[in-house]
């Protein structure tokens, strides 16, 4: 039996797990109520026609403080996949506290480090992009800034087979360890279906796979604990399931970190580690509390998307908004807006869709949820709503609403800051 969870997330008898260490409580945020955020949002980008997004930079700052904090020290590395925009990446990396990007594929870290724009990025996920494997090989530069995901001796032949390693630059890479729980003797799995590396005996053969073959160098080790990183442990209006999720994670927990410790030392015999990534924005503290972790992983914390709202450990405040204008006025109590149906990846569910914000009080047709063409909404404060007026939404992931526009439009109190690119409006679109 297995429950999977996505890749984004009674207590008797569960071991006792170590709390993080303490760290310095976040300065408090600037108060601002919803009204005041439509306000601003509406008065920063009143000149520009929606369907439009922006970006409060009051929170971004605040959320990005917030996860230097709950890391302890360790160095951040930024989920690319969760801004999507060369702008925001190099503001958060010209941060401290943050350093290094984890990129979605290939064919993006070649972008990203043939730009400038960073000279350390891991792919995160393994890749078959023939193309940019040749690539890769034979540029210097290239090899030097960027480090692969491998789990399986035949992506490393995939990589022979493109460019033989005599003559071919040193392809630094990085081994990742499954930290799925599987408990009753593996008949049951918790988490995100994605390395079969699981055991520290199923990490080490493949290091040492690794280290004996010609023209590739073990740089690093990842675990992404994606069934305490990516799920909410209070997910709102569902007490029971955050109680059954806190009692997984706990148990999970005490697993896997002694696991993950354990499979590091190994491979730390065998190579000489560079870095051990972990972690994502819903488990920072609780990631950068295991010894054998180096640096933790973040990017969606940034922008605060509505999958972040259900959690115990952190309360980020919404960065990120898209807005779409009103067109129709069926009835009392309904407006309808242009669009909207800027639905999540993931397992489908209600979850998944986006959430009108501004002007609070609004709610999806549970008949029509959010549409291609038009999104009928619900509520009171439909009556005061006129035709062009904007309704605001936030999307329920961070990068994915970056697919759908061209530009963010940067906000900060009621002043339009700047408008920046998305990968979208750079021409891109790599996944």
């Amino acid at each position: 039996m297995e429950i999977t969870v996505p890749d984004t997330d009674a207590d008797a008898a569960v071991p006792d797990v170590p709390p993080p260490p303490a760290t310095p409580e976040p300065a408090p945020p600037v108060a601002s109520s919803r009204a005041d955020l439509r306000h601003r949002l509406n008065t920063a980008t009143a000149g520009f026609e929606a369907p439009l997004a922006a970006i409060d930079l009051e929170a971004w700052d605040v959320n990005a403080a917030d996860l230097v904090r709950r890391a302890a020290g360790k160095p951040i590395r930024v989920a690319s996949k969760s801004l999507r925009s060369r702008a925001l990446l190099r503001d958060v990396l010209g941060r401290d506290g943050f350093h290094g990007v984890l990129a979605l594929t290939l064919s993006e870290a070649l972008w990203l480090v043939g730009t400038e724009l960073s000279s350390d990025v891991v792919v995160g996920y393994p890749t078959a992009d023939r193309r940019g494997l040749a690539r890769l090989a034979g540029d210097d530069e290239l090899a030097a800034g960027i480090t692969l995901m491998v789990d399986d001796v035949a992506q490393l032949d995939l990589v022979d087979a493109v460019a033989p390693s005599d003559g071919r630059v040193e392809i630094r890479v990085c081994l990742d360890l499954d930290l799925s729980w599987r408990p009753m003797g593996g008949r049951l799995r918790v988490g995100a279906k994605r390395s079969p590396l699981h055991s520290v005996d199923d990490l080490v053969r493949l290091a040492h796979a690794v280290q004996s073959r010609p023209g590739f160098r073990l740089v690093g080790v990842m675990g992404y604990e994606s069934q305490i990183a990516g799920v909410q442990d209070a997910p709102p209006g569902r007490g029971w399931r955050g109680r059954m999720v806190r009692s997984m994670q706990k148990r999970s927990w005490a697993e896997l970190s002694e696991r993950r410790v354990a499979a590091v030392e190994a491979v730390r015999r065998i190579a000489e580690l560079e870095f051990v990534n972990g972690g994502g924005s819903g488990s920072v503290e609780r990631t950068a509390s295991d010894v054998s972790i180096t640096e933790v992983t973040a990017g969606s914390g940034l922008l605060a998307p509505r999958l972040f709202d259900g959690y115990t450990s952190f309360s980020p405040r919404p960065a990120a908004f898209f807005a779409v204008p009103v067109v129709r006025r069926p009835g009392p109590g309904i407006v309808t807006v242009a669009g909207g149906g800027y639905i999540a990846s993931g397992a489908a569910g209600d979850d998944r869709l986006p959430v009108p914000w501004l002007p609070e009080g609004l709610t999806l047709d549970k008949d029509e949820g959010a549409g291609e063409a038009q999104t009928p909404l619900l509520g009171s404060p439909a009556d005061d709503l006129a035709i062009g007026d904007r309704v605001w939404f936030r999307h329920a992931k961070a990068g994915e609403l970056s697919e759908r526009f061209d530009q963010y439009y940067l906000v900060r109190g009621e002043r339009l800051v700047d408008t920046i690119a998305t990968y979208r409006g750079d021409g891109k679109t790599f996944l």
